[in-house]
Formats: C-alpha cells, sequence, structure tokens
C-alpha cells in the first residue's frame, strides 16, 4: 500500500500530495517523496535537481516560469507558512488563465505538485517560511519569464493581502493584514499581465 495519497485539483496538472505520517514519543518519519505512487497516480516525472529557499514574511515570489525549458515543480514547506499559487499559461487549454492556490505550512505537511504550463509563485503569511521545490528541468537564467502577480484578469486572491491595482506589478501601497509591507524583487514588479505575457 502507498504511503503517499495524491489528490487530483480542479485545474488538470495540478495535484495536492499527501504522505502518511507515522510518529511516537521520539518525533515523526514520513516519505516525502515516493516515485512508485506518483506512477500509479499518473505522474512521471524525473526530477532533477533539489532547491531550497527561506524568506520572511510579507515576502511574495513569482510568479514565475521558463519559456523553452519549462519545470515541472514538487513544493512543499517545512517551515512556517505560505500560500502557494499557480496560473494556467497552457493557450490550448479549457482553464487557460485560471489559477489555483494552496496553503503550505509545517504543520500540514501539503505538497503541491504543479506540472510544466504554469506560472508559480507562493507568499509567504508567517515570520519565516523555508520552502523545500524538486523541479523536472534545470534553472536557464535566460529563458526565465514571469507573470504579474496582482493581474486583475487572472483574479488571484492572495490571503490576509489589502491594497488596490494600480495598473502595474508594483508592490506600493500593498500590505498585510497585520501591517507588513509586501516584499517583491525589482524583477517580480516589472512583469506584465497575461494578456501580455508568453503563453505554451
Amino acid at each position: 500500500m502507498g504511503q503517499i495519497k495524491v489528490s487530483k485539483c480542479p485545474i488538470e496538472g495540478l495535484f495536492i500530495i499527501e504522505p502518511a505520517i507515522h510518529g511516537d514519543h521520539r518525533g515523526y518519519f514520513m516519505e516525502t517523496y515516493n516515485q512508485n505512487d506518483m506512477r500509479e497516480a499518473g505522474l512521471n516525472m524525473n526530477f532533477v535537481q533539489d532547491n531550497q529557499s527561506m524568506s520572511t514574511k510579507g515576502v511574495l515570489r513569482g510568479l514565475h516560469f521558463q519559456k523553452q525549458y519549462p519545470q515541472g515543480k514538487l513544493v512543499r514547506v517545512i517551515k512556517g507558512n505560505v500560500f502557494d499559487v499557480a496560473v494556467d499559461l497552457r493557450k490550448g487549454s479549457k482553464t487557460y488563465g485560471q489559477w489555483y492556490g494552496v496553503e503550505l505550512t509545517e504543520e500540514n505537511k501539503k505538497q503541491f505538485y504543479i506540472s510544466e504550463g504554469f506560472a508559480h509563485g507562493f507568499l509567504v503569511l508567517s515570520d519565516a517560511a523555508e520552502f523545500c521545490y524538486k523541479v523536472t528541468d534545470f534553472y536557464h537564467p535566460g529563458d526565465e519569464c514571469g507573470l504579474a502577480w496582482n493581474d486583475p484578469e487572472i483574479g488571484i486572491k492572495w490571503p490576509q493581502l489589502v491594497g488596490e491595482y494600480q495598473g502595474t506589478a508594483s508592490s506600493a501601497g500593498y500590505h498585510l493584514e497585520d501591517g507588513t509591507k509586501l516584499n517583491l524583487s525589482e524583477k517580480d514588479e516589472k512583469w506584465m499581465g497575461l494578456k501580455d505575457t508568453f503563453h505554451f
């Protein structure tokens, strides 16, 4: 019997993975990835690299993708709490331009698999968050592209976020409910909206 539960999301190509957790007074053990369970669910991806990042509260990373070398990503949080989002950029898809989000925390231990053809990003809701992800292709600096995190045509509902769209991806005027300012990289404040960006 498999140790990992794989559930399909409303948008084809997105999956929630829930590992079985075994524990006693000493702590717990869980499998974070089981290739056999993935294959039984129809997922035959091969990962080439593992990455880990740390971000502080209010940091929003995204929405990112690679154009010619698209990456599938298996993401999870080992410390803290993030709201993780994928946007369908597959032009022939019936859900093109739609988004799906899931809260990933160190407590719920959920993982989110995002197939190739999606833009991906996350917002940190805890004081700090450590974010781990496996990818199916290597990072190609010249191939990276992005999508405006606040494009009203997509309409992502970022939890705890307060502010009004001013026509760009700038973080100016946005903050969390507790007053923490939204924190984006200079690059992420310049991405364009859905109608002006790349699609697969």
